[in-house]
This record gives structure tokens, C-alpha cells and sequence, in this order.
């Protein structure tokens, strides 16, 4: 039957974590309810899940936990899909003229994957090169950590940071590899805990062989302290 086939293409898809496009896939009416009303709706469906499991949700340790789950999702894990929470990047002007790369290394990656909603968990590390400004070194951490926090697929993680920094830097010269370890793979599949995922995305002169090459010789070094 055609929808069996469906499911299983579905399933297929999910497990090869293949994504389907570079924007984060969100329907036109995704921000017509208030963050309560979402809560409120997803609490319910939480409770639905677990008394299907076959939860007792009277019992002290669980009775909160629908309320608790739905809390998380819209105000934590998945907060980055509120633009109102989206990282206002300042920029100043380069006075220092400064014209060598500038490297945010070890930054923490907390995502969730999209086709099983695991925990992704990783590092980020970012450069760029100025074009006549540069912003301040936290941006670059919020900005991963804006785009981490939603239904992920570490491709798609790794460009949203790059063209969210080419605009906000005004430069092509960008870029950004991420290594992860994913959930969906150390805990269930396969169940390969030794695994990670390393993504990388690489704009204007870091596409040349001698700055990417820079790059990843600066992420490599030991900065143990």
C-alpha cells in the first residue's frame, strides 16, 4: 500500500539524517499561537504519550512532568524558533584595523535532532575575517546556540550560522565545522556510541586551499587551560 510505502520512506529518511533544505521547514501559521497557548496544547499531548506508555500520571514523580516537557520544548530546547528570541548582533567598526582571522573555538552545541528528537551535543567552532567591523565574541556563541535550539539536522546547523554571520559581519569570508555526537545514533539504530558528525561550511576566501587550511590548524590546537 502506498502509505506503508510512505512510512517507510519516512523512516528511511530519518534514520540516513537526511534534511530538506537549508531553512529550518516551518509552517505559516507558526507563531499565530502565544507561547501559553503552545504550552498548554503540547502539556496535553505529553500526557496523551505517556498514559499510552502506560504511565501512572497520579504518582508524585510524574504527575508534573506533561507540564514540565511542554515548558521545555517552547521556552528552552526548541526557544529558537521564536525570532523575538533571535540574538541581536551588534557590530563596531574595526579600529583596531585588525586584518587576520579571528577564530571562537569549543563553543557548545546543545540541538535536538529533528527525525527523532534526540539530543545532539557537540562543538562549534566559527572564523571569520573582517570586512571594516567585527562583533563582540558572545554574539558568536548566541548565535549557535539561537540556531541549535530547534529541530535540527547538523547540515542545515552549520550553514544557518555561517549566512547568519556573513550578514551580520557584511562578508562573504565565513565559516564554521561543527563535531557532534548524535543521540539517534549512540542510543538507538545502531547504537554506535564512539561516533560523531563533523559538518563544515566554508564562505569567501575560506574556500581557498591555504586559509581553510589555517583554520582548521588554529581549532586543532590544544587550548586546555
Amino acid at each position: 500500500m502506498k502509505i506503508e510505502k510512505d512510512i517507510q520512506d519516512f523512516d528511511t529518511i530519518g534514520d540516513d539524517h537526511v534534511g530538506s533544505s537549508s531553512e529550518t521547514p516551518l509552517r505559516q501559521d507558526a507563531f499565530e499561537l502565544t507561547s501559553s497557548e503552545k504550552i498548554d496544547i503540547i502539556k496535553g499531548d505529553v500526557k496523551h504519550i505517556l498514559e499510552t506508555l502506560g504511565l501512572d500520571l497520579t504518582d508524585d514523580s510524574l504527575k508534573g512532568t506533561p507540564n514540565r516537557v511542554a515548558k521545555m520544548f517552547v521556552n528552552e530546547i526548541f526557544g529558537g524558533l521564536d525570532p523575538a528570541k533571535k540574538p541581536s548582533a551588534s557590530t563596531f567598526d574595526n579600529k583596531y584595523k585588525y586584518g587576520e582571522m579571528l577564530v571562537e573555538k569549543n563553543i557548545t552545541v546543545y540541538s535536538t535532532c529533528e527525525h527523532h528528537l534526540l539530543p545532539i551535543v557537540g562543538k562549534a567552532h566559527i572564523a571569520y575575517i573582517s570586512n571594516g567591523t567585527v562583533v563582540g565574541l558572545s554574539k558568536m556563541n548566541r548565535i549557535v546556540d539561537y540556531f541549535a535550539k530547534r529541530p535540527q539536522v547538523q547540515e542545515r546547523l552549520t550553514i544557518q550560522v555561517v549566512k547568519e554571520l556573513q550578514k551580520v559581519l557584511n562578508t562573504e569570508d565565513v565559516a564554521c565545522v561543527i563535531d557532534a555526537k548524535h543521540l539517534c545514533v549512540n542510543s538507538r539504530g545502531i547504537k554506535d556510541v564512539a561516533s560523531s558528525t563533523i559538518t563544515s561550511e566554508f564562505g569567501g576566501i575560506f574556500k581557498t586551499k591555504e586559509t581553510k587550511r589555517e583554520f582548521l590548524d588554529y581549532i586543532s590546537l590544544d587550548t586546555a587551560f
